[in-house]
């Protein structure tokens, strides 16, 4: 028979157990974080029709969709969370109860250039509040608390959510007779971060059509900075020039007043008027946030407010405001930074036990006795000799080794053996449970290292 090489395919990513579980953990947090604030879980099928997915897209969009033709139906993989969240809001409208706010973990796909840290099939983490008709601003208040919650969640203090409103921004343009260009405009503002001033200037001026000028007072006025308090005083020196422009203020204010009530931290929150989002969608407050120690992984969640969600399913307004975490890169980033927190458990049990006799029901007794404690234990089941027992508790990174022999039998006792320490003691399996959980509670740290 013909050996067949075992190869994953470029783009996609697989992880040994010990890195997976952290991945797991990290997910652990957003769940728990998500449900903490009333979002109910959802998942969305990974194949749809393709005129549901293209809907919304077109562009670059089509040209990164994994597409297929099974007999006769047209169909395609999904290139992220919120077109099949459209969809399904449009679908089962009748049964939802407004504001739907959901959230989802789940795969995409996008058959892009796969480069490093940039992946074809990822893991996205999203959270949508959707309204019917209306949606109040305080909801785009709570998404940076939300969001505050998560990363601290992972164990990291030094990160920044930064945030502006695209009513503000089309507002200025309006200001400025530039409201045709305002898209253009907008899309190349989003990538300062990545280009600098002087290329985003001479975009501004061959591209989108610009005077120099007019590209020069863009780029001071995004660049108004200071506290949230110094940058909205200054941006009160453009009201009463466009309605649009006030009322994206008003709102920003809203934003920035209740962050306090949130329990949001001033210092990681900004309010920062380069943070454009280059998606259309967007209409009001917008989001991303940073890592300030690691200014070159760029922004690790973003998303913002829109107010037309399915327009594309069906005839009704339903206003929504959302964020996502590329969960596969950020992940992938931090364990290349070496942020991971190695000290983590990652093992897939917090005790082994090893029978010491050839009767196995009494290890299996103990093992389910365990259990019933609330220990994760794997029973060993094969017959190898005790060094061969050990070597794969150690191989495995077991944080206890529960050893059970015939003496222990006599005592009615079993024998833990801290695997980290190498401290052994004979304990009840009751006190064993007891003296395990007490020690992993001492274990748990942050998932990520600043």
């Amino acid at each position: 028979m013909e050996r067949i090489k075992p190869r994953t395919l470029s783009g996609f990513m697989e992880l040994l157990p010990e890195k997976q579980v952290r991945l797991e953990k990290m997910m652990e947090v957003l769940r728990n974080t998500y449900s903490l604030y009333g979002f109910a879980p959802l998942d969305t099928p990974a194949i749809e029709d393709a005129q549901i997915l293209l809907a919304k897209g077109g562009g670059e969009t089509e040209k990164q969709i994994y597409r297929f033709q099974k007999g006769d139906s047209d169909l395609a993989l999904r290139f992220d969370l919120t077109v099949p969240l459209a969809k399904y809001v449009a679908l089962h409208y009748n049964d939802l109860a407004f504001p739907f706010r959901r959230y989802q973990i789940s795969k995409v796909y996008r058959g892009e250039r796969a480069q490093r840290g940039r992946f074809r099939e990822f893991y996205q983490a999203d959270i949508d509040i959707i309204g019917d008709g209306k949606l109040d601003v305080l909801n785009e208040a709570e998404i940076p608390a939300i969001i505050y919650r998560v990363f601290r969640g992972f164990g990291l203090t030094r990160f920044q959510i930064r945030v502006n409103n695209r009513k503000i921004l089309n507002g200025f343009y309006g200001m400025m007779d530039l409201t045709a260009q305002s898209g253009d405009i907008m899309r190349t503002v989003d990538k300062l971060d990545k280009i600098g001033p002087e290329k985003v200037k001479a975009i501004l001026c061959t591209d989108c059509g610009l005077k120099e000028e007019q590209a020069s007072e863009i780029l001071r006025f995004i660049s108004i900075s200071g506290s949230n308090a110094q940058v909205l005083s200054a941006l009160e020196g453009y009201c009463g020039k466009n309605e649009m422009f006030d009322t994206g203020l008003a709102e920003l204010r809203q934003v920035t007043d209740h962050l306090a009530a949130f329990g949001v931290p001033e210092e990681n929150f900004a309010v920062d008027l380069t943070i454009a989002r280059g998606l259309d969608y967007y209409t009001g407050t917008v989001y991303e946030t940073t890592l300030l120690d690691h200014p070159e992984i760029g922004s690790v969640c973003s998303g913002g407010r829109y107010d037309n969600l399915a327009g594309y399913y069906i005839d009704k307004p339903l206003p929504g405001v959302g964020i996502s975490i590329g969960l596969t890169r950020l992940f992938y980033v931090l364990d290349e930074q070496g942020l991971l927190n190695p000290t983590l458990p990652s093992a897939p049990a917090d005790a082994l036990v090893l029978p010491m006799t050839n009767d196995p029901a009494p290890a299996i007794a103990l093992a389910e006795q365990l259990r019933s404690g609330g220990v994760r234990v794997q029973l060993y089941a094969e017959q190898k000799k005790f060094k061969q027992k050990m070597s794969y508790a150690d191989k495995l990174g077991v944080p206890y080794a529960v050893l059970l022999g015939e003496d222990e039998l006599n005592e009615g006792v079993c024998s833990v053996k801290n695997m980290t320490t190498g401290e052994q003691c004979k304990l009840t399996p009751r006190d064993a449970a007891a003296y395990i959980l007490q020690g992993l509670q001492a274990q748990n740290g942050p998932i990520i290292l600043e």
